[in-house]
């Protein structure tokens, strides 16, 4: 069977995880994003920037990824960070600065997400074909919304994770504790779930659909490991790839980095330059490992493509 390895970026400005209200954002992440496209080249992998409404403004990240799609090489989806979104409408409550989009009103919803689609469209040239949702926040109201603006992918589920207790405005998050790790239909879009694996699950393996635990995980402790170096060390992304390769009922691979986790201080995870050379060793020696297990680069849409 052959296997994909995706990657996802999350395209927004600079250090969100500190944003309150009132404050400016800034989106010199854009600077740093042909190094990861130059990484990413180097294996023939085809990064999906996930594009939200600061940087489908920003001159310089439009500029360079323009010129990145028409040489085939990405693919740009779409992103919606409600708070600072236009049209701006304040919630009743305010426990968090940093809200969902599925606490707004189904109208406000709708042009929020028009906005950044339209920025996306008229900017970059392109039509969102991929989304995901801001801080992960999904609901039947949005996928509808998917479905009106021709959105055909989603890759907001991840699996094993409760947001419940990460507050926005006025609620918490998702729960995906019992999402699938597979690409499924929901409604007549079609979900590509971050890869998150749980060590102690039972799951199905091949067409005999005969009950194990994911191998390589026997000698390790129960944990959730994420595909994605702000979460998980090098030596456990390299389990998950081990596990995908070994699996029959799975054959892709999805990688998750923010664009902010590319420029030092751009984010909690990597503070200064040490940080993000120790990021690109990380990455290079994960995508070496990728590309030798034969996993292949495929983008959101060449995935939905093959699929359907």
């Amino acid at each position: 069977m052959k296997k994909y390895f995706i990657i996802t970026v999350d395209t927004e400005g600079d250090n969100l995880w500190k944003y309150h209200k009132g404050d400016d954002i800034r989106t010199d992440c854009a600077l740093y994003i042909p190094r990861f496209q130059e990484l990413c080249n180097r294996y023939s992998f085809k990064p999906v920037y996930l594009t939200n409404y600061e940087m489908a403004k920003e001159e310089r990240y439009v500029e360079y990824i323009k010129g990145i799609v028409d040489k085939g090489q990405c693919e740009v989806g779409i992103h919606v960070h409600a708070w600072n979104n236009p049209p701006i409408c304040e919630l009743p409550q305010n426990i968090c600065d940093q809200s969902y989009l599925i606490e707004y009103p189904d109208e406000i919803m709708r042009q929020k997400f028009k906005v950044t689609y339209e920025l996306i469209k008229n900017n970059i040239g392109v039509a969102p074909f991929s989304h995901r949702a801001g801080r992960w926040a999904m609901d039947k109201q949005y996928f509808k919304i998917l479905e009106e603006f021709g959105i055909k992918v989603d890759c907001s589920y991840s699996p094993h994770i409760d947001w419940s207790s990460t507050f926005g405005a006025m609620q918490g998050g998702t729960d995906y504790t019992r999402a699938k790790e597979h690409a499924h239909w929901v409604g007549n879009v079609f979900e590509i779930p971050a890869t998150i694996l749980d060590t102690g699950e039972k799951i199905h393996m091949g067409k005999k659909a005969k009950i194990k635990r994911w191998l390589h995980f026997k000698s390790i402790p129960h944990k959730i490991i994420w595909l994605r170096p702000a979460a998980s060390d090098l030596s456990s992304m390299k389990r998950v790839i081990d596990a995908i390769y070994q699996n029959e009922a799975m054959d892709f691979a999805e990688f998750m980095i923010h664009s902010s986790e590319l420029m030092p201080g751009g984010s909690p995870y990597f503070k200064d330059t040490e940080a993000i050379e120790q990021l690109y060793q990380t990455m290079d020696e994960l995508f070496v490992y990728a590309r030798e297990k034969g996993f292949v680069g495929c983008t959101l849409k060449e995935y939905y493509e093959q699929k359907n």
